[in-house]
């Protein structure tokens, strides 16, 4: 029965997360469906937090609130329509000047096939473009030799209809979407509070705290994130557009602005906004020099952008890893195209503090997030349970530079311990493992010996010995030799025993009659009493020898981060009172008293002596059937 009331949460997390699951799924297939609906809002969507600063600032001045968003709209307007009227002029200009850069093509392929030999990649380009070339020539007016090719003129009739169809309809659909965008923009911005307000009834009505946080994160970070962009790419665009136009590339102008542009496309952006000017220069250029100049100049602009300009401006605001950025772009990508690619990194981003702040939602943010999902405790235990000494010390390396020896101990370095010995009474973690961990969880600890020093604060005597031991196991020898180098950073002469060290055979060449104090650690919680009699046999062995016992605790906070670990539970204190009735200086949980009473001046609780008994044998007449 115990098993089907352990097993029982495990089967309902795993009933619901499938059920998550094919919601996900589900609704991946209506966004993909449905994608002429949903993508025109999402835009509209993004563009009104984008803006919705902007409203906020001009509705402040006192102008009405419709008048405040139009005028916001129609800023961003012609913002827009300049933006492409500059960009359509220089592509124009681009076309008149193509021609002229034939000649340079064709011989920069030339000497490229004759470094590359006959049957390279450039000579077959090459032989491509000389084709082409050649077409063009003898299609032109007075071109292709002595004989000219006949004019041939094709009569047609084109009615309205016909017009209206070849140029009209193919623009009513961009120009449709764009209409309905701004209408839906226009809307969300006048109707923001209401909108808030029906959101908030929809989701969650009766914690408006929660979904209060979730509208304002939400909108804090996606605008944020859109506006810091857009001053990352202005900042990468503007040394672009003049460094292109002092080398001399064409139309610098245009490629800065589309550099702009291209630079909200996650991770391929940068590299497709290089490719046109280098292609351009690799056109216009006789030579290399101006291929070679654009190439480092992209490279530098980018690397400082990507290592100092982007750490500086974003931090972590956006809250989503790098690596679910990725798998973000390839999932919008697939679902909606180019305009996906662009959205994914703002969409996701809401995801993310949807599942922050709303239990249901829970799985974006553990799928995508840039916070870690297990306590510090739990992934330490995972680090330590696959025998990676390695990343254990980073770990704990890490935790270092925000805290103590002693707090990283006693909130993550133990309770990970702890988590072995609830799986080590379960069953589930046999004796290899037990022993690979015991081995990892000791080489960490050795591992941080050179940053564990004694501090500069109040010390004891500088030959305070103190002998710290495991309880019972392998995995209880771990936690004493983490004390024992606490006590060591504290100022002692502290030593880490095995519990095998313990026995009256082995008990002079351990050092412990020398120490001014013994500590047992026990991680389980609830010592048997045949483990806490320890107390009085090493108290007779060595008389006048304070020892006292750690029954480590689990801090009552992170009993319930991990699932699964139901028998973590508080050191019961009839324990600590057992441990003092048998003899015991002191008996702690935790790793900040064990430190302060390992340096206690009181005299040894003494124990009676064993007394010696003569035991008589009776005899005892064999019975009949015995006979």
């Amino acid at each position: 029965m115990a098993d089907v009331i352990r097993n029982e949460p495990h089967h309902y997390g795993r009933q619901m997360s499938g059920q998550r699951v094919a919601t996900f799924i589900g609704a991946a297939v209506v966004l993909y469906v449905a994608q002429g609906v949903f993508l025109p809002l999402a835009i509209a969507m993004l563009l009104a937090f984008a803006l919705s600063p902007l409203v906020t600032r001009l509705r402040h001045t006192g102008l009405p609130m419709i008048w405040t968003v139009l005028a916001v709209v129609a800023a961003a307007g012609c913002v827009v329509a300049l933006f492409a009227f500059v960009v359509f002029g220089q592509l124009a200009q681009l076309a008149e000047n193509v021609p002229t850069f034939r000649g340079n093509i064709i011989e920069k392929l030339d000497s490229l096939k004759q470094a590359g030999g006959g049957d390279s990649l450039f000579s077959r380009l090459s032989d491509m473009v000389a084709a082409v070339s050649a077409q063009v020539d003898a299609a032109m007016p007075g071109g292709g030799g002595a004989t000219k090719p006949l004019p041939v003129e094709m009569i047609t009739h084109t009615t309205a209809y016909d017009l209206l169809t070849g140029l009209v309809l193919p623009l009513l659909g961009p120009v449709g979407n764009a209409g309905l965008v701004i209408i839906l923009v226009v809307f969300m911005l006048l109707e923001r509070d209401q909108l808030r307000e029906r959101f908030i009834r929809l989701v969650g009505s009766s914690d408006l705290h929660r979904t209060t946080e979730v509208l304002e994160e939400a909108g804090l970070r996606v605008g944020t994130y859109l506006l810091t962009q857009l001053l990352v790419n202005l900042i990468y665009a503007v040394p672009i557009t003049l460094g292109l136009w002092l080398i001399g590339v064409p139309n610098a102008l245009l490629w800065g602005m589309l550099t702009l542009v291209l630079r909200f496309v996650p991770y391929i952006g940068s590299a497709i906004s290089s490719a046109f000017p280098l292609g351009l220069a690799f056109a216009v250029s006789p030579g290399w020099s101006m291929v070679i100049w654009t190439g480092v100049l992209f490279l530098v602009v980018e690397f400082v952008t990507s290592n100092i300009v982007e750490p500086w401006l974003y931090g972590s605001r956006t809250g989503v890893s790098p690596l679910a950025i990725i798998i973000a772009a390839l999932f919008w990508t697939f679902l909606w195209g180019p305009l996906g690619l662009v959205l994914s990194t703002p969409l996701t981003v809401c995801l993310v503090v949807l599942g922050r702040h709303i239990p249901h939602f829970d799985l974006f943010d553990i799928l995508l997030g840039d916070a870690p999902v297990l306590a510090p405790h739990a992934r330490l235990y995972q680090r330590l349970l696959s025998g990676d000494r390695m990343e254990a010390t980073f770990r704990a390396e890490e935790a270092l530079e925000e805290e103590g020896l002693a707090e990283f101990y006693q909130t993550s370095a133990i309770p990970a311990l702890l988590l072995a010995q609830d799986d080590r009474d379960r069953g589930v973690l046999l004796a290899d493992k037990e022993r690979r961990l015991a081995e990892t969880a000791s080489g960490m600890v050795e591992d941080l010996t050179a940053i564990a020093g004694p501090d500069d604060g109040d010390v004891p005597p500088p030959d305070w010995r103190v002998t710290v031991a495991g309880g019972r196991w392998d995995i209880d020898d771990s936690s004493a030799a983490m004390l024992a180098q606490v006590l060591v950073a504290e100022g002692a002469l502290a030593a880490a025993v095995s519990y095998a060290d313990l026995t009256p055979a082995r008990i002079e060449s351990a050092g412990v009659r020398q120490a001014h104090c013994l500590i047992l650690c026990f991680l389980d919680p609830t010592p048997s009493h045949a483990s806490l009699l320890h107390i009085r046999r090493i108290k007779r062995l060595v008389p006048g020898l304070r020892v006292g016992v750690v029954i480590w605790d689990m801090p009552s906070g992170l009993r319930s981060t991990v699932q699964g670990y139901r028998n973590v539970v508080a050191v019961p204190p009839a324990k600590l009172t057992e441990a003092m009735e048998l003899g015991a200086d002191f008996a702690v949980t935790s790793v900040r008293d064990a430190a302060e009473a390992a340096f206690g001046a009181e005299p040894a609780v003494t124990v009676p002596a064993v007394a010696r008994r003569s035991v008589k044998l009776r005899s005892v007449k064999p019975s009949a059937s015995a006979r």
